[in-house]
């Protein structure tokens, strides 16, 4: 039984939990995500480590399997030393 929702911004598709695909924007938040992280030369695990989440944590973040809330974006950005813009393709 799959149980409905609010649209999640970000996401198009049904209203459900489930089936949603991330919106070209989304992705390219998800892939600035990533490149963050490796372009300040840390892992996952180093990540997760500092942040004090599980490593799954930050893979199902940067997968899209996650929603990253405010809170948590500004402590990757803090990590990941990028302005919050960075991440909304606002800056380099």
């Amino acid at each position: 039984m799959r149980h409905r929702f609010e649209r999640v911004p970000g996401f198009v598709g049904t209203s459900t939990v489930d089936g949603c695909d991330p919106t070209p924007e989304y992705r390219r938040f998800l892939a600035r995500l990533r490149a963050a992280r490796e372009r300040a030369g840390l892992t996952q695990v180093e990540v997760a480590k500092r942040l004090r989440v599980p490593q799954s944590f930050v893979s199902k973040c940067e997968s899209g399997e996650r929603r990253v809330d405010v809170v948590k974006l500004a402590d990757f950005a803090r990590l990941y030393r990028k302005p919050l813009a960075y991440f909304a393709g606002r800056s380099r």
